[in-house]
């Protein structure tokens, strides 16, 4: 085949959250499985390449040295690079689909991404807690894929997800994170038990909360965090006689002295920082931190603050190992609290 035809099969999806440099990687192999690219065929330039799709050299630089690290791609000085091999091992083809883009997103799919190594071609897409358009993203790529990987969070209209993800094949099916309510089907997940979880935290805590009368939930209303968090937290204060509400915002908020507060967002975790502290009150003395999600700083700040987190890292290599066989059926994500000076 030559430079040209090979042009042809390239395809960079502008909408695709997969980096460039790994789509022209997964193009180039499946041209091989599909035995349009043959060994000994010379591939376009790396000019060519960037010119025809506008991307920059050095992503196709980088998706030709990929190919080389793979025993696919060699090249001459003066001549270009070409096929050395066609043994492409990559057997495994996996549509990949975030609600968002984040710091513990990435963690679970340089996870995911890291434990499948060589072994799969992963288109990753991101449809942003819309449902429209998390429809359309399926309905457009339901076919030619060996598995289907989806982390399912939504503002509203989780229900209608139901029958959309119900119409994918349920033995090539992997969800993370979250399991919708009222979905059946042979589907294999790892996810995160939101609402036994919350209240093992608590459970944990409860020596250093037993300063505090009343504990307070950061829950926004447009939200597209699991509302089995708020029924786990309701549940908890219940049977451990905790004064409790549920502050959809805490931009208006009053903040007094014995309240301890759980917030899960962290734009929400500055605001009440900020809030605490204008008002000369003491964090882990007058008034009680809680942060979901572990990140490097929370470690640090205020001494450190105190976090309820899932393992992000094991969430992807779980999904991985769902993918490769070697996990079957339905896997509880660990996670765990770090008990801080906030608390």
């Amino acid at each position: 085949m030559t430079p040209a035809k090979i042009l042809k099969l390239i395809d960079i999806d502008a909408f695709s959250a997969t980096p460039k440099y790994q789509q022209l990687v997964n193009c180039i192999v499946q041209g091989i499985q599909q035995q349009k690219i043959k060994r000994g065929d010379l591939l376009p330039s790396i000019n060519e390449v960037s010119y025809e799709f506008d991307i920059a050299r050095v992503t196709v630089e980088k998706g030709y040295n990929h190919l080389r690290s793979l025993g696919i791609l060699d090249s001459v000085p003066g001549k270009g690079y070409f096929i050395k091999s066609i043994e492409a091992s990559q057997n495994l083809k996996i549509f990949l689909l975030f609600n968002k883009l984040s710091a513990h997103k990435k963690i679970i799919y340089d996870a995911f991404v890291e434990t499948l190594g060589s072994q799969a071609l992963i288109d990753f897409y991101i449809y942003n807690n819309d449902l429209a358009f998390f429809r359309r993203l399926i309905e457009n790529h339901k076919t030619d894929y060996t598995h289907y990987v989806i982390l399912p969070h939504f503002i509203e209209g989780e229900e209608m997800a139901v029958p959309i993800l119900a119409s994918l094949p349920q033995e090539q099916l992997v969800l993370m994170d979250k399991l919708p309510p009222g979905l059946q089907g042979n589907f294999s997940a790892v996810y995160e038990p939101f609402e036994k979880d919350i209240v093992q935290a608590l459970q944990a805590s409860l020596e250093p909360l037993a300063k505090y009368h009343t504990l307070k939930l950061i829950f926004p209303e447009n939200s597209y965090h699991a509302r089995e968090i708020r029924e786990g937290f309701n549940s908890f204060c219940r049977n451990y006689a905790f004064k409790s509400a549920v502050v959809p915002e805490i931009e208006n908020a009053e903040i007094h002295p014995g309240e301890a507060y759980i917030n899960l967002r962290e734009d929400d975790l500055v605001m009440l920082i900020e809030k605490i502290r204008a008002q000369g009150l003491q964090i882990g003395q007058d008034v009680g931190l809680i942060s979901y999600n572990e990140t490097p700083l929370k470690k640090l700040i205020l001494d450190g603050i105190t976090t309820i987190s899932t393992d992000f890292a094991a969430m992807g290599r779980s999904a991985a190992e769902l993918v490769l066989g070697r996990l079957q059926g339905r896997v509880e994500n660990p996670f765990a609290v770090n008990l801080r000076a906030s608390l």
